[in-house]
């Protein structure tokens, strides 16, 4: 009898330790931009008829909507763990998640803000407001993500960004933010109301619930420190960790963990 009991027992552990959150790559449709477009959609094994909360998880500058689930394929456990819809939609290379002001066919403000969350809710139970969505990134991504989340607070309730590069005047000739923005000396003002740093005005202390980080050996390291010192000037609450690391994937696999636990507090609080 014990022996079965043992083996019941396995069996259990066994049968716990295949299940997993179901990794899709979906088409979806940008009328924006006249054009599908990719994008990876993780959901929890477990997921039955309760509406989830959604992720959404940008990639940088060259990646796509692949990069996130090949680099850490742990975001499959994740979902299960947190209960929650990842989704990494593709934001091309150098789109910066803007609606370019001169190049008409990067639209990705309103691919990721508007269309692409809509096909989401559409697609699956979601918890379709703002307490259920949450957005981050990492570099170009978490750029995209905090500047998407503070010009769209009625529908992301948080947001978070991994070594983003939050303010972009420092770079004016990097990643095809010129090909986006025209360059730096002959549009100055496209430059200024495009960074994300210039966009705290939007923020009202707790509007958005905010998390970010980078490597104390990161190119945008800087730019980070700036950013949290002018939130704090701003009396804006916000979560920042700084930890040794440069602009890697051995960085950001770590961050995601760190990122989770966050979001899935504040999905928790919410809901």
């Amino acid at each position: 009898m014990k022996l079965n009991w043992i083996f019941f027992s396995f069996l259990i552990i066994f049968a716990q330790g295949v299940i997993a959150a179901k990794v899709d790559t979906v088409n979806t449709h940008s009328e924006a931009m006249n054009k599908d477009i990719k994008a990876v959609v993780i959901t929890p094994d477990n997921a039955g008829q309760q509406a989830l909360p959604v992720l959404y998880l940008l990639h940088g500058y060259g990646g796509n909507y692949a990069d996130w689930i090949k680099k850490v394929p742990a975001l499959s456990q994740n979902a299960d763990q947190y209960h929650l819809i990842i989704v990494c939609p593709d934001g091309a290379i150098g789109s910066w998640y803007w609606d370019s002001p001169i190049d008409k066919g990067f639209r990705y403000e309103t691919y990721v803000a508007t269309e692409l969350v809509n096909w989401v809710d559409a697609h699956y139970k979601t918890r379709a407001n703002r307490s259920g969505r949450a957005i981050t990134g990492l570099s170009m991504g978490g750029q995209g993500a905090l500047y998407l989340a503070f010009r769209h607070q009625d529908v992301f309730g948080a947001a978070g960004s991994m070594s983003g590069g939050v303010d972009i005047r420092p770079f004016p000739n990097n990643w095809d933010m010129a090909k986006r923005l025209g360059s730096y000396a002959e549009n100055p003002a496209l430059w200024e109301s495009y960074t994300v740093i210039n966009q705290i005005h939007l923020l009202t202390p707790n509007s958005l619930v905010l998390t970010f980080d980078c490597g104390t050996g990161d190119f945008f390291y800087g730019v980070n420190e700036s950013l949290h010192a002018k939130l704090l000037e701003r009396n804006i609450p916000h979560d920042y960790s700084t930890r040794p690391g440069a602009h890697t994937w051995e960085y950001w696999s770590n961050s995601i963990t760190f990122q989770l636990v966050f979001f899935s507090h504040f999905f928790n609080q919410a809901g």
